[in-house]
């Protein structure tokens, strides 16, 4: 039996060595047949080879799937990043949401990724919650609920398979489920409003459903992460909300299904008993697919199997038909990216004051995104969009009262960084700063709820670290608000 086609291994860029280190494993991996892969990171002329390469050495079709939430260059560099879900949201524009994700499907398109891991249908319920806040189209269920039907169409619009994700709703945890396996015990009847945006997606027809690695008490009393949970993914998801397309489990690296003791092999196995099809990042890729086959007949109903990969099968299927249907695809267009920094200038809020740039400033970086296995993205290009802008910028460690001050304070939600907000050791460097700069303008690239803990007389929120957000706030010191 085809078990193999059940995984879908991921492939990590190495910054020095491209795609090299995943060698081997690209290989192995080809050669078990399995069902598609994951991209993290690369270059975008290189991940389009890649992509390529894959397909010609497959034996069947390739289902190859990316984390695009905010755009095709979150991932891949040249292709055009866009704002934070919680940005877009926060402009509840539906048009320009749609056409986010047709850009993000159309580029996706273009280098060869078919499956769109995005949008987020997640809530954003929770302030304290440390792996969802701007990643959420927002506060609200029918405004995300709203959105998550808008990006799915476009998507669609586009060519491309998505994903809404992470179900049942990942909005109410105060834990990182790649750390620990968050524990929600919200009653049945709170969870409908997490569940509202997942009706929303199923009724927009979205290709696949991502499960939380999160326990509810309320849907399965024994404290399984949703994707081990027959009663979450099978009764709850396929009987009750009637979804019939693909259901696609978190990265299989993560503690929130990984703990407790559990091998990354019984996990699969419990995964797919539960009713999910695809497996996401498997690590042992030859040892999964090896305990699978040998639970066929006994953890493991063969029929239960035969259907995942018919999903599978069915999904790649329809992914080749949209590509011969669409043609070909373009990426990383001048007027793409001028369009999204506009729509990200767009998304930024005044929080207090007059944020403004003098034409010359001494820069002062607080960046508390640190933490986890992954570095942030370079901070230098808030910067180079100021030079660009002809401002004289003079990069410091320390606020001068003689000069005019910008403080870019980086705090965004990131995985394994493990809290949703402002460090104590960066509040005491802010409030230094401020002390010998009090008329300093501080950029807070984070959620704009962060700003009650700056205490600054001028502070723009900007929602997130990524380069275009960088931009967009370099734009908006300069030229000030777009005109709406």
């Amino acid at each position: 039996m085809r078990v193999a086609r059940l995984l879908f291994p991921g492939i990590r860029w190495d910054r020095e060595h491209g795609w090299e280190p995943a060698r081997q494993g690209i290989d192995e991996a080809l050669a078990l047949g399995v069902g598609g892969f994951c991209l993290f990171g690369g270059e975008a002329a290189a991940v389009g080879e890649l992509t390529a390469e894959l397909r010609a050495r497959s034996r069947a079709p390739l289902l190859i799937a990316s984390d695009l939430e905010r755009g095709a260059g979150q991932q891949f560099t040249g292709a055009t990043q866009l704002p934070p879900l919680a940005a877009i949201g926060a402009l509840d524009d539906v048009d320009a949401t749609r056409t986010a994700a047709m850009l993000t499907a159309r580029e996706a398109r273009a280098l060869g990724v078919n499956w769109v891991f995005a949008p987020v249908a997640d809530v954003d319920l929770e302030a304290d919650n440390p792996i969802v806040g701007t990643r959420s189209f927002g506060n609200d269920p029918e405004l995300v609920a709203r959105h998550v039907t808008e990006w799915i169409e476009g998507c669609h619009e586009a060519g491309a398979l998505c994903c809404a994700k992470h179900f049942p709703g990942h909005g109410r945890t105060v834990e990182d489920s790649h750390a620990v396996l968050p524990l929600v015990e919200a009653s049945r009847d709170e969870l409908e409003a997490d569940l509202g945006p997942f009706r929303a997606a199923i009724a927009a027809n979205v290709d696949a459903i991502m499960t939380a690695h999160v326990a509810y008490l309320a849907l399965d009393p024994t404290a399984a992460p949703a994707t081990l949970s027959p009663a979450i993914v099978t009764n709850l998801l396929r009987r009750t909300l009637q979804f019939g397309g693909l259901i696609v489990t978190d990265a299989l690296i993560m503690e929130g299904v990984l703990g407790g003791g559990i091998t990354e092999c019984r996990a699969t196995v419990h995964a797919v008993a539960a009713g999910c099809d695809a497996l996401l990042y498997p690590q042992d890729v030859a040892g999964v697919a090896k305990a699978l086959e040998a639970a066929i007949g006994k953890d493991l109903p063969e029929n239960r199997v035969l259907e995942a990969i018919g999903r599978i099968d069915t999904a790649a299927a329809r992914a080749a038909e949209e590509e011969a249907e669409n043609g070909p695809a373009e990426w990383g267009r001048d007027e793409d990216h001028e369009w999204a920094l506009e729509l990200a200038r767009r998304t930024l809020i005044a929080l207090a004051g007059t944020p403004r740039t003098a034409r010359s400033v001494d820069l002062l970086t607080i960046d508390d995104d640190v933490g986890g296995p992954y570095p942030p993205p370079s901070r230098a290009a808030f910067a180079e969009a100021l030079r660009a802008a002809n401002v004289e910028v003079r990069e410091t460690d320390a606020a001068d009262a003689a000069r005019d001050l910008i403080i870019a304070v980086y705090s965004d939600i990131r995985a394994w960084k493990g809290r949703p907000g402002l460090s104590a050791a960066a509040r005491q460097s802010i409030a230094d700063a401020l002390a010998k700069q009090p008329a300093a303008t501080v950029v807070l690239f984070g959620h704009p709820r962060l700003g009650g803990d700056l205490r600054a007389e001028r502070v723009l929120a900007a929602w997130g670290g990524e380069r275009i957000m960088q931009q967009a706030a370099a734009r908006w010191l300069v030229l000030g608000a777009p005109a709406t």
